[in-house]
């Protein structure tokens, strides 16, 4: 099963990447800001609760597609360019395990649990 949620993601990161290429942008754009999501993790420093909400919600993919949405709608191509960079980096992340954080900690996620645990 993690082989084919694999797979689906990154058919739907391909399909980010076929997207991009409609604006017509330098892809020096998209690998400059590939990993500007995760400049979401900042809220890790006040507590886990606060980190787990920012970051999920930057990485919730529904968000990528009603910025992108907005984008096109507008004829705005820098919203287009940040919906379809939240969307990649959601499906990327997910691509290599990494989901959606629980407050529990940044370690636990709807994919597991990342890293080593501490024993």
């Amino acid at each position: 099963m993690k082989k084919l949620i694999q797979l689906e993601e990154f058919v739907m990161f391909l399909a980010t990447l076929v997207l991009f290429n409609f604006l017509g942008l330098s892809w020096w754009w998209f690998a400059g800001c590939i990993l500007l999501p995760d400049l979401s993790m900042v809220g890790y420093i006040h507590n886990a609760r606060t980190g787990a909400r920012l970051y999920n919600l930057v990485h919730h993919r529904a968000l990528a597609v009603v910025v992108w949405l907005a984008g096109y709608f507008a004829g705005n191509i820098a919203i287009e360019f940040t919906g379809l960079i939240l969307f990649s980096h959601a499906t990327m992340d997910r691509m290599l395990g990494y989901g959606l954080k629980y407050e529990s900690g940044f370690r636990f996620t709807h994919l597991g649990e990342v890293g080593k645990s501490k024993m």
